[in-house]
């Protein structure tokens, strides 16, 4: 009896040893697959996570003092929103752009567009001077420059363009059109540095759609966002800020400058200024040349819908 109890001991114990060691080879060769995955497993995993780190943070504006940066790919949104979203206006502020711009601060005002030093304007109002609009020459690729204007409410044009026969029109630098459905149905607007409807009335100022220094490739949404909507700021939303105050008898320093990214036809953007004498208008901001839902070559304007 005492030799069978001992034999069920040993039995006992024997097999003790072999579930342990089973168990530790399972857990080791465990361990050695999960390491030495098959390459393409293991790249898609590491891929697809960075994939998930770089979509929480891709395509950011930094509202940071002087560090405004684009990383990522851009959100371009879809032609039918009513402005461009942080991503894709910040997709053209390029370092070149940036520097440009010479700004200590850009901020985007959630509505489509950029403050600049907190939106206080480093013109001069005060200027002893009469009324004028003063355009740059076109540069050696046919690009208009920075446009001045001291203004006063005689500068103010409330005719239609035929009628003051200013109704001629001309095909930009980077000019290749494109239908593009959504609100705006078209991509590209002549874009007038000087508006017609600030200064159509000042002397020898050709405010038509065919002066070469004052008509840029500018997208709908920068042209013609939005006559009095805060929530859609293009640059018709800074021109109506403008035209408000010359009814008001105000006497203002305007300025607008197209910002090119070197050698590119279609400017990024406008950089767009103005202050009055009384101080009650001051802004300094940029307006992207961005539209929604359509990617842009800069390069030479050609455009395709991707949303």
């Amino acid at each position: 009896m005492a030799k069978r109890r001992k034999q069920r001991k040993r039995g006992k114990q024997a097999s003790y040893a072999s579930t342990i060691t089973f168990l530790v080879l399972v857990a080791v060769i465990a361990w050695f697959f999960q390491d030495n995955q098959p390459g393409d497993s293991k790249k898609a995993t590491t891929q697809q996570s960075a994939t998930t780190s770089v979509g929480s943070s891709s395509s950011t504006v930094s509202t940071e003092s002087n560090s405004v940066v684009n990383t990522g790919a851009v959100d371009y949104g879809h032609v039918d929103d009513v402005h461009p979203n942080e991503s894709l206006a910040g997709s053209v502020l390029t370092d070149t752009v940036k520097a440009n711009l010479a700004a200590n601060a850009v901020h985007f005002n959630g509505t489509g567009a950029f403050i600049l030093n907190n939106d206080d304007s480093d013109l001069d109002p005060n200027v002893s001077s009469a009324m004028y609009v003063n355009l740059s020459p076109v540069d050696n690729l046919q690009r208009p420059g920075v446009a001045n204007a001291l203004l006063t409410k005689s500068a103010r044009q409330y005719k239609n363009r035929v009628t003051t026969g200013n109704a001629s029109k001309i095909e930009p630098v980077g000019w290749q059109q494109l239908k593009i459905g959504g609100r705006y149905q078209y991509l590209y607007n002549r874009g007038h540095s000087i508006g017609y409807a600030i200064a159509g009335s000042v002397s020898g100022f050709d405010a038509s759609e065919a002066n070469i220094q004052n008509i840029t490739t500018q997208t709908a949404w920068a042209n013609q966002a939005s006559n009095g909507d805060v929530n859609n700021t293009g640059q018709n939303y800074y021109e109506g800020l403008v035209r408000k105050a010359l009814d008001q008898n105000k006497r203002l320093r305007y300025q607008v400058t197209p910002v090119y990214d070197g050698d590119d036809l279609v400017p990024a953007g406008s950089h767009i200024q103005a202050k009055s004498t009384d101080g009650t208008l001051n802004f300094n901001v940029f307006v992207p040349n961005v539209q929604p839902g359509v990617a842009i070559d800069y390069t030479n304007g050609s455009a395709k819908v991707v949303n």
